[in-house]
């Protein structure tokens, strides 16, 4: 019995903290506050080269945070680690087909998680305040990763895909991923890093 409730307070512990930390931060578009960026978390890109529905409903967001003028430039963070296979640059061309410039577009191709992006949009790209954009069941965790990192972070979510089995995958998946949330931040993970990057700022004086 001991063991079980050992299990469920290690649980419930960084679920709490999750909630805490991103309480009162996860909007829609038309209730959230302007902020100069907008940061996309990557997603499945299909073999056709096109974006995943998971990932379609976030740029759909973030390029309609743009068109309202709530945020100036879309940050979009994947993974890239194979030539073949190149998030940011299919995120990129989806939003360039809904109308967002180029020009307002920066590439983060090191975005291989959460924790990753959230490190890497201040230490790399100089963010220091962003809407981050991700499925509803992933924005919890995601503002309050970045805010344990450092990052002013609120959240719009997309909350358009349907209760399927591929939704409660990924909302049961949250229980083992804010645990490495809380090991992570704890840890002090260092992500892949590199140089500077000024894209963010040389897209806002654009």
């Amino acid at each position: 019995m001991s063991t079980c409730i050992a299990a469920f307070v290690a649980l419930l512990g960084p679920w709490t903290l999750a909630a805490a930390l991103s309480y009162g931060k996860v909007h829609d578009v038309a209730d959230t506050e302007p902020r100069d960026v907008a940061i996309v978390l990557g997603a499945q890109v299909l073999p056709s080269g096109t974006p995943s529905a998971y990932l379609r409903g976030r740029l759909d967001v973030a390029a309609d945070l743009y068109r309202s003028g709530k945020a100036k430039v879309i940050l979009v963070s994947g993974d890239n680690r194979e030539t073949h296979y190149n998030e940011p640059k299919v995120m990129k061309t989806y939003l360039v087909s809904k109308g967002v410039p180029a020009a307002r577009i920066v590439e983060d191709f090191a975005g291989l998680g959460t924790y990753d992006t959230c490190v890497r949009a201040r230490r790399i790209f100089g963010v220091d305040r962003a809407i981050m954009v991700t499925q509803d069941y992933h924005e919890i965790r995601t503002v309050a990763t970045c805010r344990m990192t450092g990052l002013d972070a609120v959240g719009v979510p997309d909350r358009t895909q349907p209760r399927d089995n591929v939704w409660w995958y990924g909302w049961g998946r949250e229980f083992g991923s804010r645990l490495k949330m809380i090991w992570d931040v704890a840890s002090r993970r260092e992500p892949t890093l590199g140089q500077t990057d000024n894209g963010v700022r040389e897209a806002l004086n654009s």
